[in-house]
């Protein structure tokens, strides 16, 4: 945040009651001259109370509903939706909800778990911005003049799992794998 920017704390909540859609931009907040103090003070208290502050924050001539958050050793001012700018799953269609067998939903427990990692946010990579980068990097080496179109367009990176699709062709395999029997193995007396 600049330091001419304020906060205006309006309530404090449990972070747990906000859903997750109302988020999406993040700040950290710097205290101002003479501030640490208080900065420090509204840090510890709504960590060890498991808080947030809901504020209203204006950004050039923007009023954003916002929440602080503790971030390690500073404070996080994070954008937030209002409500009336997100849309109400009730007025969506969505699937039905079908009859599940227990192999599949055994199955998908098992591929979840098998595709299961600890978080690493430096793992994603933007390929659309790296590959834009390129482009302009070629173009300011060019001088300007227009770049030559590649005749084979790029193929769109993506690691994004259908599920069902997995879950058929392990179900397939599964069927095609001979059942091992199990040997069992006397003890010596």
């Amino acid at each position: 945040m600049e330091a001419t920017q304020t906060v205006d704390i309006m309530d404090f909540v449990t972070l747990a009651e906000i859903n997750p859609m109302f988020f999406y931009k993040p700040y950290f907040i710097k205290p101002g001259k003479g501030g640490g103090k208080a900065y420090a003070l509204l840090r510890e208290t709504l960590r060890h109370e498991s808080k947030v502050a809901i504020a209203k924050v204006v950004i050039k001539t923007r009023q954003y509903l916002a929440a602080v958050k503790t971030q390690e050793e500073a404070l996080l001012l994070e954008l937030m939706h209002f409500a009336d700018e997100l849309v109400e799953p009730s007025t969506l269609e969505f699937p039905k909800f079908p009859e599940l067998g227990k192999n599949e939903l055994s199955m998908a427990k098992m591929l979840v778990g098998q595709m299961t990692t600890k978080w690493d946010p430096h793992k994603y990579k933007d390929v659309y911005k790296s590959a834009l980068l390129k482009v302009i990097e070629k173009k300011v080496e060019s001088g300007g003049r227009e770049l030559e179109t590649p005749k084979k367009t790029a193929e769109r990176a993506s690691n994004v799992v259908d599920l069902a699709d997995v879950l058929r062709r392990s179900l397939q395999e599964a069927s095609k794998k001979p059942k091992k029997t199990r040997s069992v193995a006397k003890k010596a007396a």
